[in-house]
C-alpha cells in the first residue's frame, strides 16, 4: 500500500511539473487540481446547483450585464488577436518547411503569456452558462454547449501547461476572430427589441464557427503532412476534437436552419400534421440566443399589429408593436 501511495504521489508530481518554469508560477498553472476544481465547480452549478436555486425564482433581469459583459468580450478578443499576430510571427511558421521558428527566451515568454490569457478567457466564457442558468434559459444548457465550454478550458490549459506549440497560435487566432464576430452579435441582442432588424445575420454564426474548425483541421493535417517539429499527441488531439466539433456544430445546424425550407407562404412549419410559428420551430443559435413561441391570444382582434422580439430577459417573447 505504502508503495502503491508512493507511485501515485510521484505521477501527480510529475503532473505539475510542465515544460516551463515559470509558466508554472502563473495564475492556476501551478498543477492540475486549480483548473479541475474550477471546471467541477461550473458543471456543478450550471447542471444541478444553479437550476435547483433558481426553480422557484422568476429569471434575473441581467440586460445591462450582459451588454457590458458581451462588449468587453469583444474588446479582449480584439486584443488577443493583435497580441497574437504581434507576438508570434504567425505568418512565417505557416510559410516554414517544418515550422520552426527561432525565439529568444523573451519572445518565448511572450508566446506563453499570450496562450495564457487564451486560457484565461476561456475561464471568462463559462460565465455564458451561468448568465443562462440565472435567467432560466435551461434549455440552452445542451450537451453541445456544455462540452464546448468545458474541453477548451481543459485544452487550453493542457496546452500551455504541457506542450505549447505553434499550432496553438493559428487557432487561438481563428477562434477569437470568430469570438469578436459572436460577442458582438450577442452585444447587441442584449441592447434591447429596436435593435432585431439588425440580427438578420444570425444563423451565419453557426456557419461561421463551422468554416472556422474547417480551417483548423486543414491546417492540421497540414501540419502533420508537412512533418513539422511539434507534439503529435497535441496534433492528434486537435484533429480529433476538430472533428467532434464539426459533427456537433453540423448536426446543430441541420436541426436548426435546414427546417426553414418546409415553411409555408403563411410563415408556418408543418410538423406532424400540426402547424407551428416559426420562431417555435427554430432552435436557438450555438451558445446564443434564439426566439421563443410567442403565447397565443384569442381575445385580441388586433393579434396581426403586433410582432415577436427576442427578449434576453425572461423565457417569452414580448409582443411589440409592428411598424
Amino acid at each position: 500500500m505504502t508503495t502503491y501511495m508512493k507511485i501515485v504521489e510521484e505521477r501527480i508530481s510529475g503532473l505539475a511539473k510542465g515544460v516551463d518554469d515559470t509558466v508554472d508560477s502563473w495564475f492556476l498553472m501551478s498543477s492540475p487540481a486549480p483548473v479541475v476544481a474550477v471546471v467541477l465547480v461550473y458543471l456543478a452549478f450550471v447542471l444541478k446547483i444553479g437550476p435547483e436555486f433558481m426553480k422557484n425564482r422568476k429569471p434575473m433581469d441581467l440586460k445591462r450585464i450582459m451588454v457590458f459583459y458581451n462588449a468587453f468580450q469583444v474588446c479582449y478578443s480584439i486584443w488577443m488577436c493583435r497580441t497574437s499576430f504581434r507576438e508570434s510571427n504567425v505568418m512565417a511558421s505557416i510559410l516554414s518547411k517544418k515550422c520552426e521558428i527561432n525565439r529568444t527566451r523573451e519572445q518565448t515568454l511572450a508566446l506563453y503569456s499570450g496562450a495564457w490569457f487564451y486560457f484565461f478567457s476561456k475561464i471568462i466564457d463559462l460565465l455564458d452558462t451561468t448568465f443562462f442558468v440565472l435567467r432560466k434559459k435551461n434549455n440552452q444548457v445542451s450537451f453541445l454547449h456544455v462540452y464546448h465550454h468545458t474541453i477548451t478550458v481543459l485544452f487550453s490549459w493542457g496546452y500551455l501547461k504541457y506542450a505549447p506549440g505553434e499550432q496553438g497560435v493559428i487557432i487561438g487566432i481563428l477562434n477569437s476572430g470568430v469570438h469578436i464576430i459572436m460577442y458582438f452579435y450577442y452585444m447587441v441582442a442584449a441592447m434591447g427589441p429596436q435593435y432585431q432588424k439588425y440580427l438578420w445575420w444570425k444563423k451565419y454564426m453557426t456557419s461561421i464557427q463551422l468554416v472556422q474548425f474547417v480551417l483548423i483541421l486543414g491546417y492540421m493535417l497540414a501540419v502533420g503532412a508537412k512533418g513539422c517539429n511539434m507534439p503529435k499527441t497535441l496534433t492528434f488531439f486537435f484533429v480529433g476534437n476538430t472533428i467532434i466539433f464539426l459533427y456537433l456544430f453540423g448536426n446543430f445546424y441541420r436541426k436548426t436552419y435546414k427546417k426553414s425550407k418546409s415553411i409555408d407562404s403563411n410563415g408556418m412549419a408543418r410538423n406532424g400534421g400540426t402547424s407551428l410559428n416559426l420562431a417555435q420551430s427554430a432552435l436557438r443559435a450555438a451558445g446564443g440566443m434564439g426566439c421563443m413561441p410567442m403565447p397565443s391570444n384569442k381575445n385580441n382582434n388586433n393579434a396581426s399589429d403586433f410582432k415577436p422580439y427576442i427578449d434576453l430577459n425572461n423565457n417569452n417573447v414580448k409582443p411589440l408593436k409592428a411598424e
